[in-house]
């Protein structure tokens, strides 16, 4: 049995697939949790890191660093969506200082940490 796709239904359907997959990881993106970081000190912060418990740290990518009065957004991996909303974070200054770990809810809208 033939199959005859009439070329106006071929070129509809060619436009939604095309549709459907520009659209599908702006959506995904939008589904990330996210913070920004503001660094209020006259020195770069080097590392930050995050902790559930406020014992065991574990390093949050910040690329090359967060620069003194610099305003960054950082996004949480997937795989921590269905993990608690509260956390401790400190960070390391490029003189090598370490700030106190502060607790902090990631729930909250439009979280800015500031260090």
């Amino acid at each position: 049995m033939k199959s005859y796709v009439k070329p106006a239904a071929a070129a509809l359907l060619g436009a939604c697939t095309i549709l459907a997959f520009s659209v599908a990881p702006i959506s995904a993106a939008e589904g990330n949790y996210s913070f920004k970081v503001h660094n209020t000190t006259d020195e770069t912060i080097t590392k930050l890191q995050a902790s559930p418990d406020g014992k065991t740290f574990s390093n949050f990518d910040i690329g090359k660093g967060i620069k003194p009065g610099e305003t960054v957004t950082l996004v949480w991996d997937k795989s921590t969506d269905e993990g608690e909303c509260e956390h401790y974070f400190k960070a390391t200054f490029k003189d090598g200082e370490e700030s106190e770990a502060v607790k902090f809810d990631f729930c909250e809208d439009d979280l800015t940490l500031e260090f």
